[in-house]
């Protein structure tokens, strides 16, 4: 039970920080379980259905603050969603999947300790139609094999590339993640795998964490100092995985 209620705050807190910039926060929901000693068995679905229930608030928030193009987002998901779907069936051995998922993490890690460009003027997102979707195959395969939305890899590309301002960026991967997490969903309950009983009480506190992150994402600045701290979790979450499976 305690280990229960600890997940559900850990979530909570992830889920604040990670919608304020556009994700949905699976990375960080990893970290968390991989410290707890959960199933790896377990962490791909588990994570993947609190993505996809906070991308749909993160998403909604962004789209209504004027952040998400439908037009550009179709090509990411495009190449996404079916290769998300095939990683999602690939079950993956822990002894390859602890240090896959560690790697994914310290990447994640990096994402937040030190900040990326800031991108292109405050604009909206102009990629090329097939680098987007080739990108987001690429992205899919990955997020489906890990259980995570892809966001710590499409969100830094946008910016470094030029492709989109901060918080446009931010509003097409929160559509992409939400896509992405979907489409792997989908694969992992085809497996038939069982999903935790606390699982209604970790949605609620993800949920709770999305409305106030994405609200504070959207309108306001998020703060560096909690995305640095929040690096540093995924540091010592990826290295643990990697080195101590």
């Amino acid at each position: 039970m305690i280990p229960d209620l600890l997940l559900g705050l850990l979530f909570g807190v992830a889920a604040i920080l990670y919608a304020s910039v556009g994700h949905a926060g699976a990375s960080a929901y990893l970290a968390a379980m991989a410290l707890v000693g959960v199933d790896p068995a377990v962490m791909r679905p588990t994570a993947l259905v609190l993505n996809v229930a906070v991308a749909s608030l993160v998403t909604f928030q962004f789209w209504r603050a004027g952040y998400v193009q439908w037009r550009a987002v179709l090509p990411f998901v495009a190449g996404s969603i079916p290769l998300a779907f095939v990683g999602g069936l690939i079950i993956l051995d822990p002894s390859i999947y602890k240090p896959l998922v560690g790697g994914v993490l310290l990447i994640a890690a990096a994402r937040f300790i030190v900040r990326p460009s800031a991108g292109s003027a405050e604009g909206p997102v102009q990629a090329p139609v097939v680098l987007a979707v080739v990108l987001g195959a690429g992205i899919g395969l990955l997020a489906g094999l890990t259980g995570t939305g892809g966001g710590i890899f499409l969100t830094p590309v946008l910016l470094i590339a030029g492709w989109a301002g901060t918080r446009y960026a931010a509003g097409t991967s929160a559509a992409f993640i939400l896509a992405t997490s979907a489409s792997g969903l989908i694969a992992q309950l085809q497996r038939g795998v069982t999903l935790p009983e606390a699982m209604p009480w970790w949605v609620a506190a993800t949920l709770v964490g999305a409305v106030i992150g994405s609200y504070l994402g959207a309108t306001r600045l998020s703060s560096p100092r909690l995305r640095q701290a929040l690096g540093l979790v995924l540091v010592v979450a990826g290295l643990k995985l990697i080195f101590l499976g």
